[in-house]
């Protein structure tokens, strides 16, 4: 049956393989049975199906063995709001997020849904096509496709070299590649030196003389936004700020960003929502089908954006982008004085020639989710390490007296093993790891991938599924957010959840998202001292407590959004800001 809407074909070519099938994406078409060519092969070999002729019945879809076609039906709307697509049967961007001279605009969504495309073409690194691939469209098309909206003048000013901007990528791994010098020529290089106010920020004096290729991944994001920031502009995009760094760079990062909005227009790209909520006054969301195509929602404020987000609906829009909502669970509602001690975790002390950590151990609950919060560099790794074996205490203290499944910080694939393949000893397909495990983590897609092909995100999502499945009574992750996009980590804290709670097991897990360890733990770790030198692992404590502790170390208050009942971090400054910390309550429960 054909869909009288518009009709969108992407073919995956990492995953096709037209050299090793019967071509059933030509053969089974009906319209291409009946003479038609919707179907046909390309000089290199790879199908291309033509959308105008498709009439949307998905049965290539269902036929091809790799699973490397995706058909999807869209309102015919949509087609007038094209903005760029990269090619015949390729990922399309429809509508653009925007950009407002003093105020943080924030841009929220899926992995490979087109947020970095959008930082590209707004910030003038890409000018869109508007939909024709085939020759292109110039800059003065765009502004005429715009006639009437604010983009028009925007990209008049950005093409005739009116507005200045400063941009702060994503792959910031790539920086020691494309640059070689200290860090100090870097920014020189950039924005013409570092400003007091953003070095005194983000504590980046000493590695000002340091080689850029001797940076750590926090570092070296710190440095990067050091360097956007402190460059004059008009508009300012920063794709990712926060990632690689613990929750005190996060929030400093935040703070130097709400200073930017002051003599700005900012555009962030953040998968941290506690980052997100803090540092916005808008949000767009995108949302859509991953490598397929993605569609930007209407302006909202910060907390309807999120709570859109949360769950799973875009009112406004009458757009449901995701099956349920996130239900997050009131504080101090754990298991309880009745619930059974399944082990203990001792007293040990472990350590290093220039660091030390102490832990004061204690028990852990039958079906209890255990977080850890602290800054980099202060032991929480070296805690899950012992904790799993990896390595040894002082005094040997440490024997586990359960089974412990381990996923390190670190992830290190092996090329030339296919997912399936890295799978194959654990009981991945069985009916129930099906549902709870494979298909909400959409690894289903990624079975005939190989490890060393596989994005940070797509790796560690099949490092968690791995952790999951394998028989233990101690599932303990470090990082299990790293990389992940804020659908995946929302759907991270039911799997997780659901899995330990139903098995009646438990878990650690260590992670800078706030939100993240508020919506899935019970009780929380704090860990404290001074980084690089010692640190002493505290708890596990009261959620309420922890958190309280916590957030003042931070200097940051929380309250809890009357919808959702989420996590909401207070304006610095503000009303609820200046009255939580007047109390000593920073973190609320109602």
């Amino acid at each position: 049956m054909s869909y009288k809407g518009l009709k969108v074909a992407v073919i995956d070519r990492d995953v096709c393989r037209f050299d090793k099938c019967n071509h059933e994406c030509q053969r089974f078409c009906p319209p291409q049975i009946s003479g038609q060519k919707v179907v046909e092969f390309g000089e290199d070999g790879y199908p291309v199906i033509s959308e105008t002729l498709c009439i949307g019945c998905g049965i290539c879809e269902k036929k091809c063995p790799f699973e490397a076609i995706r058909i999807v039906n869209l309102p015919s709307e949509y087609g007038k709001e094209k903005v760029h697509q990269y090619g015949p049967n390729t990922f399309r961007l429809y509508r653009l997020p925007t950009v407002r001279k003093g105020a943080v605009v924030g841009l929220v969504g899926m992995n490979g849904i087109g947020k970095s495309t959008a930082l590209k073409i707004l910030s003038g690194n890409l000018v869109p096509n508007l939909g024709r691939y085939d020759d292109g469209a110039s800059e003065d098309d765009v502004i005429k496709a715009f006639k009437g909206t604010s983009f028009a003048d925007y990209f008049r000013e950005l093409y005739r070299g009116e507005a200045k901007v400063s941009i702060k990528p994503q792959p910031i791994y790539s920086i020691p590649t494309a640059f070689k010098g200290t860090v100090r020529e870097l920014v020189d290089s950039i924005s013409g030196g570092v400003s007091d106010e953003v070095e005194d920020e983000l504590h980046i004096k000493p590695l000002l003389d340091m080689h850029v290729d001797e940076l750590s991944g926090g570092e070296l994001q710190k440095v990067a936004v050091a360097a956007a920031a402190s460059k004059m502009a008009d508009y300012y995009f920063l794709d990712e700020p926060s990632s690689y760094l613990d929750v005190y760079a996060r929030l400093s990062v935040a703070r130097v960003i709400r200073q930017l909005a002051k003599r700005a227009g900012v555009l962030v790209v953040e998968h941290d929502l506690t980052v997100l909520d803090y540092v916005s006054d808008y949000i767009h969301i995108i949302y859509g089908e991953p490598a397929v195509y993605g569609i930007v929602s209407r302006l909202m404020n910060v907390g309807d954006g999120i709570n859109s987000l949360i769950e799973g609906e875009i009112r406004q829009e009458n757009v449901r982008i995701r099956q349920s909502p996130i239900r997050f669970r009131e504080p101090e509602k754990g298991q309880g004085e009745e619930a059974r001690v399944l082990f203990s975790i001792p007293q040990f002390v472990k350590s290093y020639s220039r660091f030390r950590l102490e832990a004061g151990g204690g028990d852990i609950m039958e079906g209890e989710l255990i977080g850890g919060l602290g800054p980099n560099g202060i032991g929480k790794t070296t805690f899950l390490k012992v904790i799993a074996g990896v390595e040894k205490d002082d005094e040997g203290k440490v024997s586990m007296p359960v089974k412990v499944s381990y996923k390190p910080q670190y992830l290190q694939p092996t090329p030339g093993v296919t997912v399936e393949q890295a799978l194959s000893s654990l009981d991945w397909n069985s009916n129930e790891n099906y549902m709870m495990l494979i298909t909400p983590l959409r690894i289903d897609k990624l079975l005939n991938k190989d490890l060393g092909s596989l994005s940070g995100g797509e790796l560690q999502k099949v490092a968690i599924t791995a952790t999951l499945l394998r028989d233990a009574t101690l599932y303990v992750f470090d990082e299990p957010s790293a990389f992940l996009d804020v659908e995946e980590r929302l759907a991270l804290s039911r799997i997780i959840g659901n899995y330990v709670k139903k098995t009646g097991r438990a878990g650690i897990i260590i992670d800078h998202d706030l939100m993240l360890v508020d919506l899935l733990t019970d009780r929380i770790m704090i860990f404290m001292g001074e980084p690089n030198a010692h640190g002493k692992a505290i708890g596990p404590l009261g959620k309420r407590e922890a958190m309280n502790e916590f957030l003042k170390s931070v200097g940051v208050t929380y309250r809890r959004d009357e919808q959702t009942k989420r996590p909401r971090v207070n304006k610095l400054g503000s009303r609820l800001d200046r009255e939580q910390k007047a109390t000593g309550e920073f973190y609320y429960v109602s």
